[in-house]
Order: structure tokens, then C-alpha cells, then sequence
């Protein structure tokens, strides 16, 4: 596994990203979701499923893992994250993203390919939707979310979770969300409380090949996907029993469903050899530990 950075020419946001696989095989991006972080992927097994086959690149979105953290909502919009993900592809040499994404990582794919079509080949979105996102956050975590993370910071917001949930966070999990800044992630909901959407007019006019996936028990995603995948012509699959945070584990009954997609959908297009955006090379930038 190598590590380094990609920086953001807008607002000069640096950018940690993981590449592992093959240098020359298609180009897959996993994008996580809030809270989480590109060591998220790995550690539940999709680096490892995917990376014999493709060369596999995890994104630290901003505000997220080793990348920088603003603390005003104004660094957080799209047109941010758009940018960063264009560094990052100009980082290690262009080509065609595939990109696997969840939850908010999943609505960065479906606007990108709305906006920059000739970069993504195709799309995997996971716990995703197309639609207005005012209130959702507090659907998905718990009400009174920000006031948790501006008053009692991550513990906080932890303990707020776990009350909505029913049960306490497995230990991997906990140490994740410990391990984020409270002033990031309450910057980064107040702009994701703004986003307007993907209007079904430009859902229409997204030709990449996609595909849905949303949980039995994860309300109103599971409803949202449905509808944007018929709007799109897309194929949409449940997950038996999965609510949204439990949308990607365990790994290996979802990733049956994205390997055959990825099969079909990626065109056989060599990818141009990795270079990291020298001298810009985070530490540890080495990793021999499977995932």
C-alpha cells in the first residue's frame, strides 16, 4: 500500500489518499462516509477483495482521516469536494474513476458524473440518494447532533448515537469516530444540511453504468435509492436486514454484488501508471499489512 497527498488548488486542502493493485489496472475510488475514513474500507475487507483485480484508490474526503479539516461550513460544498476528487485523479495520472461509494461518498459519485461524465466509467452507490439532504443528518445519526458535537465533541456525539441506536458501537468503530474533530464534522453537517440535490432532470441525463444498493432498514435511503435508480434506468439491490450504518458489513455479501457489476460495467481501458504528486508524500507512506 502506498499513502501520499493530493492537494486541492482552490483552497490549497491537502489530501491523503491509499493506493493499492496493480498500476496499470482500471482505476476503482472508494469513497466513505461522514465520520469515517479511508481506512474504513480497508479495514472491512474491500481493499482486499478488490485489489487483485484493480487498482484500488481510498480517499480521505476533507474534514476526514489524515486530510485537512476546515472549520467553516464554506469549505465543505460540492464544488470542494468535486475539486479535491480531480486532484487526486490528476495525482496519480488520470484516467477513469470507478467509483464505490458510501452514503455521502455515494452522493460525491452520482454529482460527479452529473457534472465531469468523462472522468467516472462507472458507479456503485451504497446508502446513497439523489435528494435534498436538510434533516437527513439528524435521521441518520440522532437529533441535536451539532449541539452534541459543539458542547461534548466526540464523546459526545458518540454516546447521542448510541442512545438513537439501542447499542453501543463495536470497538473498531468507536476508535474511528474518536478520532475525528468535532468543529470538522459539525462545519462540514451545516453545509450538508444546504445541499439541494441531484434534480431528476440531471439524474436523466447520467448515462455511466450504476448501480444502487441500500439496506432493508435503512429509511428513507432505501426508498430514495429505489426511486433515483428507476428515474436513472439503474438496477437497485436490497440488502436483507442492513440499517444505513450497518450497510457495509459484513463485506463479502455486498461485494457479490459489486464484482460482477464491476465486470461488466468497467471497459477495458489501462489505466496510466501510478505517480504520487511528489514531494507531497504523507508519513507512512508504506504498509505491508494485509488488510
Amino acid at each position: 500500500m502506498i499513502r501520499a497527498l493530493a492537494q486541492n488548488p482552490t483552497d490549497g486542502i491537502n489530501l491523503s489518499y491509499e493506493v493499492d493493485g496493480p498500476t496499470t489496472a482500471p482505476t476503482v475510488l472508494l469513497l466513505h462516509g461522514s465520520c469515517l475514513s479511508a481506512a474504513s474500507w480497508r479495514g472491512l475487507g474491500y481493499v482486499r477483495a478488490l485489489r487483485e483485480v484493480y487498482r484500488v484508490v481510498a480517499l480521505d474526503l476533507r474534514g476526514h482521516g489524515r486530510s485537512d479539516k476546515p472549520h467553516t461550513p464554506e469549505g465543505y460544498g460540492t464544488d470542494r469536494f468535486l475539486g479535491d476528487i480531480q486532484a487526486l485523479r490528476e495525482a496519480i495520472g488520470g484516467g477513469t474513476l470507478n467509483i464505490v461509494g458510501y452514503s455521502v461518498g455515494a452522493r460525491l459519485g452520482l454529482e460527479l458524473a452529473a457534472q465531469q461524465p468523462e472522468s467516472v466509467g462507472s458507479l456503485t452507490l451504497l446508502g446513497g440518494t439523489s435528494a435534498p439532504l436538510r434533516g437527513q443528518v439528524g435521521t441518520v445519526f440522532f437529533p441535536g447532533y451539532r449541539e452534541a458535537l459543539l458542547g461534548g465533541g466526540m464523546p459526545a456525539f458518540i454516546e447521542g448515537w448510541e442512545a438513537r441506536r439501542g447499542v453501543p458501537l463495536d470497538a473498531s468503530t468507536r476508535a474511528v469516530f474518536l478520532r475525528n474533530d468535532p468543529l470538522a464534522l459539525a462545519a462540514y453537517f451545516a453545509r450538508s444540511e444546504d445541499e439541494v440535490g441531484v434534480p431528476d432532470a440531471v439524474l436523466t441525463r447520467i448515462h455511466t453504468p450504476t448501480l444502487w444498493l441500500a439496506g432493508s432498514e435503512d429509511h428513507p435511503r432505501l426508498e430514495q435509492s429505489r426511486r433515483a435508480a428507476r428515474v436513472m434506468g439503474a438496477e437497485c439491490i436490497t440488502l436483507p436486514g442492513r440499517t444505513h450504518s450497518s450497510t457495509l458489513f459484513p463485506a463479502e455479501p455486498v461485494l457479490d454484488s459489486i464484482r460482477p457489476f464491476l465486470a461488466r460495467a468497467i471497459v477495458a481501458e489501462p489505466a496510466l501508471p501510478y505517480r504520487a504528486a511528489t514531494p507531497r508524500t504523507s508519513p507512512s507512506s508504506t504498509d505491508t499489512h494485509s488488510a
